[in-house]
């Protein structure tokens, strides 16, 4: 029954050269997207608690929401960047380069 289809290639030249490696791969696209992602967010954020700080009028209660707004997006650009600072670190320990994935397609061969 199989044989009524004819044979199937393997498209290796759409494939990851290296076998083994595709999650790593796809666990660097997430961390690229997530990073970029969270910085946006983390640059919304900082506008907005600049707008609140400016809109406090010297209300001290206002005040000190935006600087807590304003701390929380400073303690998120860290942990964006700690956490690449740990990827690079395991990508270097391990020699997967996790930091810098490539994506398979028809226009890679």
């Amino acid at each position: 029954m199989i044989g009524l289809f004819g044979t199937i290639q393997n498209p290796t030249k759409y494939t990851s050269t290296t076998p083994g490696q595709g999650l790593f791969d796809f666990l660097g696209n997430v961390l690229k997207f997530a990073a970029i992602a969270g910085g946006i967010f983390m640059i919304a954020q900082l506008i907005f608690a600049g707008f609140d700080y400016i809109n406090a009028n010297g209300d001290t209660k206002k005040t000190e929401l935006a600087w807590m707004k304003i701390w929380q997006s400073l303690v998120g650009l860290i942990i964006i960047s700690a956490a690449f600072i740990i990827a690079g670190l395991v990508g270097r320990l391990t020699g997967i380069n996790i930091l810098s994935p490539q994506i398979y397609g028809p226009t890679n061969q």
